[in-house]
């Protein structure tokens, strides 16, 4: 078996290892980065692709005769066309719920920052600000507790139940939209609701929902003109799911209080984005994913994932 990794590096920059493979497959090559016109020519006898964000269209699935398994180094499989695999007998494996703590972790690094305005106020102390002033302290920004306030979740899977419990250790009053009907067991300082409630009534609102034809720009003008003007938005879930161009000028607008976004419609991000130039908008380069546990959790997985297939009992399949 001949396995190619398109896209190893932001999965493993160095600080993790691919030896296992050695044990596992006869011949594996990894590539840090793959051009998409060197897709068919990176795969061409590969018995297994793995991508992280490299697209694997209908027509690479059909050009690859050699192709019997399509993994990814993520839990999004967007960029792998499913329905030609299936088509073709090749199961495609994700990475599931690895990086749930980082996420939730990222949602109230983002709703700290801007409640308290951590990097703010260090760097004015750093500019000599406290060293002259008259008083023991001061404030540049308002300075908001998180008790009290209402925290609104749109999507409850994995992440947005962690991000519940965080909110509850804090006294926050939680409420949530899913269109999932399961039962919550386990949940009980959590209110389940509908979406425009959520929307009208938070102080906070996270987005933890998957990219589909449902939720693609479901953040748009509408949306933001219903939430309350002093509310903050924040989205580690997928780019599309908001409309930049309309929060970039719901936040010039002050129709909302700000946002901190992890994830943008393009990745890298494009320069003209509107969103790079308002100031109350928090961007991190999609690093909630990225910490070393997580990132480990997600090679454990990953090698799961393969062995699995070579054993003949695929795993964590999405088609």
């Amino acid at each position: 078996m001949k396995l190619v990794i398109l896209d190893g590096y932001t999965e493993n920059p160095g600080d993790l290892s691919w030896d296992w493979l050695k044990d596992t497959v006869d011949d594996y090559t990894v590539y840090d980065f793959t051009p998409q016109d060197k897709v068919l020519e990176r795969c061409s006898d590969a018995d297994i692709v793995v991508t992280n964000k490299t697209i694997i269209s209908r027509e690479t699935v059909e050009a690859l005769p050699s192709l019997k398994f399509i993994a990814t180094l993520s839990t999004g499989y967007n960029v792998v066309d499913i329905k030609a695999a299936r088509e073709r007998n090749i199961p495609v494996s994700n990475i599931p719920a690895y990086s749930t703590d980082g996420v939730a972790q990222l949602v109230f690094a983002f709703i700290l920052e801007m409640t308290n305005s951590v990097a703010i106020h260090n760097e004015s102390v750093k500019k000599g600000e406290w060293c002259s002033c008259e008083h023991f302290c001061y404030w540049k920004t308002p300075l908001t507790e998180l008790r009290n306030k209402t925290f609104g979740i749109i999507g409850f899977g994995k992440i947005g139940s962690a991000v519940a419990n965080i909110a509850n250790a804090f006294g926050m009053k939680v409420i949530a939209y899913s269109p999932n009907t399961r039962s919550y067991d386990g949940f009980g300082q959590v209110e389940f609701t509908d979406k425009e409630r959520v929307i009208r009534e938070s102080d906070f609102i996270t987005l933890h929902c998957p990219l589909t034809e449902e939720t693609a720009g479901m953040v748009d003008k509408e949306f933001l003109k219903k939430m309350k003007k002093t509310a903050f938005l924040i989205n580690t879930s997928r780019g599309p799911v908001i409309i930049e161009k309309d929060l970039a000028e719901a936040l010039n607008k002050d129709i909302i209080a700000g946002a901190g976004l992890d994830v943008l419609s393009q990745e890298p991000a494009d320069k003209n984005n509107p969103l790079l130039k308002c100031e109350r908008c928090l961007i991190t380069p999609h690093i909630a994913w990225a910490s070393l546990e997580a990132r480990s959790r997600l090679m454990n997985i990953f090698e799961g994932n393969i062995k699995a297939f070579l054993k003949g009992t695929p795993r964590n399949v999405v088609n």
